[in-house]
């Protein structure tokens, strides 16, 4: 039946050519973004996965800063403590040189080794980065005067998976590893080459408090000792000693305490070199785990720009082909009219 009141063929030629220009606009969005999930509408379930994991991502790269930081800080006191360590050798030289030497040749030693005590506290001041100074430290407002609290650096961002965030943390064991310490400590607690009287007088460390000249361990009971006269409590200072009017026992004393300082230096470059690799290991994680939540986003919401394009052409042969057609529809009302020509 023929109708100029309802054109049928019009009407689905027309519903056809709007799905496909619909087809044809999400394409073209598609290839214009990039993205085939570019907002909530498009799928809501994968955008909402995309963007908490965008979100994550994000924090990762701070993350990543803040190992950065963390790393110049451990680098600093790694580099401040190999120093310190050659200076203190060099000092211990000295001590031995100074063993059977006669009093002009002990003034002189005493003035190169005064030289390099002062270079250690120069050392240990000038280790500072990003305003964080680990091996001269001041431990007055700590927890426990005396006792360093230590130093956090965040080194991970963790979503379980009722998700709830926690922060991952690497923690540097400051207490060990510091020089000095102008905080309220007593021999135990003080640092490996501490201030002295260039920071603070009050508390020693592991290089200024007193050793026992015996063991080269600190010790409370240590007093300072007197040039020239052994006892059992003589005790003596890296940064402070003296072999000017010293005996030979006593050089040996002297030569005890540098020792065990130098032992407990060791120890300290140990315990920041293991951090710096660890530091290092866990930039290098987290750099690729950045890059696998992108890969699993991409998978996610990224369109196939190659299925994409031939999608295209595909939809631009329908849009022409459905405009064919609904020209060749609307031309049916012609073809009624030539009905009527006599």
């Amino acid at each position: 039946m023929s109708s100029i009141m309802t054109n049928a063929s019009a009407m689905t030629a027309l519903q056809s050519l709007s799905a496909t220009n619909k087809a044809l606009n999400t394409t073209q969005g598609r290839i214009s973004t990039g993205y085939r999930v570019a907002e909530a509408s498009d799928n809501a379930a994968y955008w909402s996965i995309a963007t908490t994991m965008r979100s994550d991502n994000k924090a990762l790269s701070t993350v990543q800063d803040a190992l950065g930081l963390g790393a110049g800080k451990v680098d600093t006191a790694y580099t401040a403590m190999n120093k310190a360590l050659t200076v203190v050798e060099e000092i211990k030289l000295k001590l031995v040189a100074a063993v059977g030497a006669s009093e002009a040749d002990k003034a002189k030693i005493d003035t190169e080794i005064k030289a390099r005590q002062e270079q250690l506290k120069s050392i240990a001041g000038g280790a500072t980065f990003s305003g964080a100074n680990w091996l001269a430290v001041d431990t007055k407002d700590h927890a426990t005067p005396g006792k360093h609290d230590g130093a956090s650096i965040v080194s991970s961002f963790d979503r379980a998976s009722n998700g709830t965030v926690t922060l991952g943390k690497i923690t540097i064991d400051v207490q060990p590893i510091k020089l000095f310490d102008t905080g309220f400590a007593d021999a135990n607690n003080d640092g490996v080459l501490d201030a002295g009287e260039e920071f603070d007088a009050v508390d020693m460390g592991i290089l200024d408090g007193l050793r026992l000249g015996t063991s080269g361990k600190r010790d409370n009971a240590a007093t300072a000792a007197t040039a020239g006269t052994v006892a059992a409590t003589d005790g003596y200072s890296v940064t402070t000693l003296k072999v000017t009017g010293s005996n030979d026992i006593q050089i040996q004393q002297m030569l005890n305490v540098v020792e065990k300082a130098l032992s407990e230096m060791t120890d300290a470059a140990t315990i920041l070199g293991a951090a710096k690799t660890r530091i290092d290991l866990q930039k290098d994680f987290v750099s690729k785990l950045m890059d696998s939540i992108d890969r699993g986003v991409g998978q996610l919401v990224d369109a196939d720009m190659d299925r994409e394009s031939t999608r295209l052409q595909a939809l631009q042969v329908q849009q022409q082909l459905g405009i064919q057609a609904l020209s060749i529809a609307n031309s049916n009302s012609q073809n009624i009219l030539s009905l009527f020509k006599g």
